[in-house]
């Protein structure tokens, strides 16, 4: 619940709701904290498959310090949250700089992990504040970004317009060894009207003109990329995610991006889960069409229909507003999903309501799931 709750509160909230509304019925409910990549996803790895926390002190978005946490799991992989060191949560609304934001503390976290021996890395891009292709975690990782001057460039993914020479010669050798996976929840290319910056600068603070220019940068950033690896990966599907994040650890990492919410499915043992359960509850900020590529309540309905050999599990979702149609929400295998919202709000009230709103949601929801079933 960006902006608002994490999975593990959201979790939380909904408990409360099935305990208000179930009375004296008896009730068994699992709590599953859940993320796709961005926010939440260290946390509920950590709580799905056990390990351990670990904090970094790392160059936020725009330049300022932050202590971004980062974990390592009992089968001894490293997980990293771009969202801990170069999120968008970690910039007031009102001082959002898209131009200049850069992903240096993400690849400082993944400099850590390799200086802490992990060879084997989890990277959950989403909620980034950036759109510089990963170029500052590069950079952070010895990368040099040069112009046509030879000198090293600003920060920021407006600065790749004038990129005209990357640098690998000191780039970590240690990540030749590396194995690193990338979380991605969404299938957007690196440029274009679908890309990084058209898709998802505005929420990060980007007017028309911003785009387009940070755009035509990464653009510029793809072409010496290729000229300097041989690779043209701008047009592969999750290149765009996390302002450019897939493409540059793709071309330059040689990262596989695989769907973050299968990963969190699978350690957090959900699959297992559902074939005691008759009743899912889910939740996500905005139920919408970015919900139908890839993101966490997609994953769970898919998994919740084809849960007891097919019969599948009913899954109710909940979320600040909903868009979907009734036929694209049963094509993701969820039966209904209802707003939040109980009266008419301004979404700052429905962000500062929200753990209040989800309980009484759940309550209202699962107290007619019960009367269907004859329960009440």
């Amino acid at each position: 619940m960006k902006g608002s709750l994490s999975a593990v509160a959201a979790c939380a909230a909904m408990k409360l709701g099935v305990q208000r509304a179930r009375g004296t019925i008896p009730c068994r409910v699992s709590i599953v904290p859940l993320a796709d990549g961005g926010e939440g996803t260290v946390e509920a790895l950590l709580q799905g498959a056990g390990g351990e926390e670990r904090t970094e002190t790392v160059i936020g978005p725009l330049g300022d310090l932050v202590q971004a946490k980062w974990g390592v799991l009992q089968d001894n992989r490293a997980v990293i949250e771009m969202a801990q060191a170069s999120g968008l949560t970690l910039v007031p609304e009102g001082y959002r700089r898209p131009k200049e934001a850069s992903s240096y503390g993400t690849g400082q976290l993944i400099k850590a992990a390799l200086d802490a021996g992990y060879r084997d890395l989890l990277i959950g891009i989403g909620g980034s504040a950036t759109t510089d292709g990963g170029a500052g975690a590069l950079q952070a990782l010895g990368a040099r970004l040069l112009n046509t001057d030879g000198q090293n460039l600003l920060p920021g993914g407006a600065a790749l317009k004038q990129l005209a020479q990357i640098d690998l010669t000191h780039l970590d050798a240690r990540l030749k060894e590396a194995q690193i996976t990338v979380l991605c929840d969404v299938d957007n290319p690196l440029c274009g009207s679908n890309g990084a910056a058209h898709i998802y600068g505005p929420q990060k603070g980007a007017t028309p003109n911003e785009v387009k220019e940070i755009d035509a940068a990464l653009s510029n950033f793809a072409q010496v990329a290729l000229a300097t690896t041989g690779r043209d990966l701008q047009a592969v599907k999750g290149a765009g995610a996390a302002g450019g994040m897939g493409f540059g650890l793709m071309t330059f990492l040689n990262a596989q991006l695989k769907p973050g919410i299968d990963l969190v499915l699978q350690a957090t043992q959900m699959a297992q889960k559902l074939e005691t359960a008759d009743l899912v509850l889910t939740a996500e900020g905005s139920v919408d069409a970015q919900t139908l590529h890839g993101k966490a309540l997609a994953g769970v309905g898919r998994l919740a229909r084809a849960a007891k050999n097919g019969d599948g599990v009913p899954v109710i979702a909940f979320g600040g507003t909903v868009q979907l149609t009734s036929d694209e929400l049963q094509k993701l295998g969820i039966i209904v999903s209802l707003p939040l919202p109980d009266a008419p709000l301004s979404l700052s009230e429905c962000i500062q309501r929200a753990e209040e709103l989800l309980v009484n949601a759940t309550e209202r929801a699962v107290k007619l799931w019960l009367c269907g079933r004859g329960l009440t």
